[in-house]
């Protein structure tokens, strides 16, 4: 097994574990999901290419990467036919592995993924009648222990590298068949006529699958560029939520150098609940949180910020905490828009859901003051895929663990 040692983040942020930006193969080719177009071109003037021929190729391969979404060098037909062998010989096309799909009887679909070195993470697709949206993870497991999140339950297990959290987006067009259709060679026998993009239905992606963004901000930055760029996979970032629960010392470096739509977790209004359901608020409070939405690059009217809110029966949803939650956001003066999430119940949680009655009052009560509070529809819940329910039995190793796992095969 490939060896997953983990090291922290230095600087101010908390130590978190952080994984290596390329999984390393056993047969020591490398993989290409996940590289920039730089990259690329890096690695193949390393492996022997000229410059000029590097840059050619670079260009030439991203393009069937992530705009065609071919898995297999042999489809690039406007590579000359000698050269596709010579790039299967030393790089791989990657998916992650999909342990197991499911689909919920509304529509939701959930896979159980595998990383490289064994680890197991989880994707959810929802589609709508207007749109549909991915839901992507950024960790195996999650570090902030909110306790209303099955999620919150893993251990971390290691951070996705960009590779594996742009891998679940071209894994989810490979299963929707949202890939181009059609020739699109740059031969000279080529014909435009022959080239068709359908109409897609994963229109949408949110950064709200298991783990924190913030916590693996590089990989999660590397992988979105990709999403975003427009000679690849090409979703406009306003078509993407990153969501955290308030990560507040990477917060404006999020939107300077990412520039996608910002939710937030926040789910209480007073010091002593988001204590306990959220403790990262011990670190950084309430008012430190909404003073970094209050300066997040680019918010506005028209690109609010989502402030997530968990309907907890008895927990935080009495009309004083809908009147508190106004008072805070137009205290800061924010562009704001609430989603109400009525609670997902799973084996152990020591929550109720709010009863229908009061998730309405409470709604009413933010709509009243000039604020969006939809309540959003649970989606998925028949196969644990609803917000708050995605978990593995993902475990993470102690560093014993994994050398008794690494010296097995030799000891056979």
């Amino acid at each position: 097994m490939t060896s997953t040692e983990l090291m922290p983040i230095p600087g101010q942020v908390d130590p978190v574990p952080v994984a290596r930006d390329i999984t390393p193969r056993a047969d020591g080719r490398q993989d290409l999901i996940g590289l920039p177009r730089d990259r690329i071109r890096a690695l193949f003037e390393y492996a022997g290419l000229d410059t000029k021929q590097a840059k050619l190729r670079a260009k030439q391969v991203f393009h069937w990467l992530y705009h065609r979404g071919v898995t297999d060098f042999a489809a690039m037909t406007d590579i000359a036919k000698p050269m596709r062998p010579w790039l299967a010989e030393r790089f791989v096309i990657g998916r992650p592995d999909v342990v197991e799909a499911q689909h919920s009887t509304d529509g939701t679909r959930k896979w159980l993924l595998k990383t490289a070195d064994g680890h197991e993470f989880e994707m959810v697709f929802i589609p709508d009648a207007d749109r549909g949206t991915l839901c992507v993870s950024s960790q195996v497991g999650c570090t902030l222990n909110c306790t209303f999140c099955h999620t919150g339950t893993m251990r971390l297990v290691r951070n996705l590298t960009p590779g594996e959290i742009v891998g679940q987006v071209m894994l989810a067009r490979d299963a929707l068949g949202e890939w181009p259709k059609g020739k699109m060679d740059f031969a000279a026998e080529a014909s435009e006529a022959e080239y068709t993009a359908d109409g897609r239905l994963l229109t949408n992606i949110v950064m709200m699958g298991m783990g924190e963004p913030l916590y693996n901000f590089d990989n999660v930055r590397d992988a979105l560029r990709l999403v975003m760029d427009g000679d690849g996979l090409a979703l406009s970032k306003r078509r993407i939520t990153l969501s955290t629960s308030g990560v507040v010392p990477m917060m404006e470096r999020c939107g300077e150098e990412i520039g996608v739509n910002l939710a937030v977790s926040l789910h209480a209004v007073t010091k002593e609940v988001r204590d306990e359901i959220v403790p990262l608020n011990r670190k950084y409070g309430i008012e430190e949180l909404l003073s970094a939405c209050a300066a997040y690059p680019g918010a506005s009217n028209a690109r609010r910020i989502t402030f997530e809110y968990v309907m907890l029966k008895d927990k935080n949803d009495s009309d004083d905490d809908a009147r508190e939650l106004v008072r805070l956001l137009k205290k800061f003066d924010l562009p704001a828009k609430v989603n109400l999430i009525p609670f997902n119940p799973w084996p152990g949680a020591a929550y109720e859901c709010s009863t229908p009655e009061r998730v309405r009052r409470f709604s009413e009560i933010v709509f009243e003051h000039g604020i969006s509070a939809p309540v959003r529809t649970p989606r998925g819940r028949d196969i644990d895929a609803a917000c708050g329910q995605l978990k593995t039995t993902a475990q993470k190793k102690s560093r014993a663990e994994r050398d008794r796992e690494a010296a097995a095969p030799a000891a056979v």
